[in-house]
């Protein structure tokens, strides 16, 4: 009885936890980059050091993504289940939320065209650590762009919004 008790109570932490991370937002630009990972390992960045544990690849910003590369970052975002926040013309912020318990993780972009990159951070908003989900989403997502810049160039179409 008592380990059912705990069971049920770890259930309703989890469940509760996730109905909190539903409460925040994306945590947005510091002087004009991605903000830091903490020091948790839930949370990849492109604008870690690559030394760093929290350290993922930039995407490369093509010419054959075309004058509005957002679009085609914004499409794999819902392609994958996301949900867009905030767009601009270099910044998109987004959402995925976990099917079970409902956690919600932060996905970000940054266009830095002096240096054609793509700069990416993913993050849980609650907990510890995420059994690399972060890091899986963005390499999905990274797959996906390469993937519908693909078929943008081949189709000689712009991507279409959703």
């Amino acid at each position: 009885m008592i380990i059912g008790a705990l069971g049920l109570s770890t259930l309703v932490a989890f469940f509760g936890l996730g109905l909190y991370s539903q409460t925040g937002q994306a945590p947005g630009l510091q002087n004009g980059k991605l903000t830091p990972c903490p020091d948790k390992p839930n949370c990849v960045s492109s604008e870690s050091a690559p030394s760093n544990s929290h350290a993922v690849a930039a995407i490369e910003l093509t010419p054959e993504m075309g004058g509005e590369p957002m679009l085609i970052i914004k499409q794999a975002v819902e392609n994958l289940g996301g949900d867009v926040s905030t767009s601009d013309d270099n910044y998109l912020a987004a959402t995925f939320t976990s099917d079970l318990f409902g956690f919600v993780d932060d996905v970000e972009f940054r266009i830095d065209n002096a240096s054609k990159l793509i700069h990416v951070r993913s993050s849980s908003r609650v907990g510890y650590s995420d059994f690399g989900a972060n890091r899986k989403r963005v390499e999905a997502l990274r797959e996906t762009i390469k993937e519908l810049t693909t078929k943008a160039v081949a189709s000689n179409e712009k991507p279409h919004h959703s």
